[in-house]
């Protein structure tokens, strides 16, 4: 998978869940790919939520994962 097909479906990732955000006040930044790793920026609400960790690894990582196999872990840069 190339460089651009990563991202595309990195974004359409996100596409997938930022309504999910949305609905609770938040919503994700993708900010880079770097060597399997995607950083990303919670925003609004998400940004002070005491489950922010887990929505990350449990919604966040997981689709990606889903739409992207080869990215290892999603980070989330304050």
């Amino acid at each position: 998978m190339t460089a651009q097909e990563t991202l595309e479906n990195v974004e359409k990732a996100l596409d997938e869940i930022r309504p999910f955000l949305m609905s609770d006040g938040g919503n994700i930044k993708l900010l880079s790919i770097e060597n399997a790793i995607v950083k990303v920026q919670l925003e609004g609400a998400c940004t002070g939520c005491s489950v922010n960790q887990m929505t990350l690894k449990n919604g966040v990582e997981a689709t990606i994962k889903k739409h992207a196999p080869q990215i290892q872990e999603v980070i989330n840069v304050a």
